[in-house]
């Protein structure tokens, strides 16, 4: 086994075991069996090692993503996909509050990246099957950021205290928000933002040469904002009850 591997084996271990604050140079280095200057040859520094472990969380993450076979139904893939994401978390609680919480953003690695575009084709798919009540990239940051905020508060809450079924509401919540769940057939088929969104995913995948690239960047940008302004954003609670939605 190469050295960085070890080294990160040996901090993964000791992140698991023991939690965060036992992640420390000297810990790690003695865990993998080198001396601390290996360490920092390695990785720099402390953040250094930090951020190659959320790397490597990430890639643990990507794997469980992959082995996910998608199925005919694209909210059923995304039910799927938020339980696993929600149960990477909550056996793993080390690692989820390194790569997603601390304030600070570690998911521009490869396998961060690739995770966020599994959300965003699944999601895709959704929109080209008219389902979809605002723009990918608008769906893709809601159920991102409900997710992390859903599991970061899980992994708050002592194991004896934890609703688990709190995922389960705040998903479906989400999917109500983004999507026509919970809408009868002939309202999902008439949404203006649904078609709209449906148009734009096939104009980023079609091969189009009746309009010019300018005209295909201008018809993009009008239908992301008809989507982005449809019956998700004019039928959100605070639109309905007076508040603005903030605690």
């Amino acid at each position: 086994m190469r050295t960085r591997e070890r080294v990160l084996g040996a901090a993964a271990d000791l992140l698991t075991s023991e939690g965060r604050a036992a992640v420390s140079t000297r810990a790690v280095s003695a865990a993998a069996g080198i001396q601390p200057p290996t360490l920092y040859r390695l990785f720099g520094d402390k953040e250094g090692l930090l951020n190659a472990l959320a790397a490597y969380g990430f890639r643990q993450y990507l794997i469980e993503k992959r082995a996910l076979e998608e199925t005919d139904d694209p909210i059923t893939d995304l039910r799927r996909s938020w339980n696993l994401h929600v149960e990477f978390g909550l056996s793993r609680p080390g690692f989820y509050v390194l790569m997603f919480g601390e304030g600070r953003y570690r998911g521009d690695v490869p396998a961060g990246l690739e995770t966020q575009a599994i959300l965003r084709r699944n999601l895709a798919r959704v929109a080209v099957a008219g389902r979809l009540r605002m723009s990918v990239e608008r769906a893709t940051r809601l159920m991102h950021a409900s997710g992390l905020g859903a599991v970061l508060s899980l992994i708050a809450t002592p194991s004896p205290e934890r609703d688990l079924d709190l995922s389960t509401v705040a998903r479906e919540h989400v999917l109500r928000a983004i999507s026509t769940v919970g809408q009868c057939e002939r309202e999902a088929v008439t949404d203006i933002a649904g078609r709209a969104v449906a148009l734009r995913e096939a104009l980023r995948d079609g091969d189009t040469t009746a309009v010019t690239r300018a005209e295909r960047a201008l018809l993009s940008d009008w239908l992301d904002r008809i989507a982005d302004t449809g019956p998700a954003v004019r039928d959100a609670p605070h639109r309905r009850d007076g508040h603005d939605g903030h605690r």
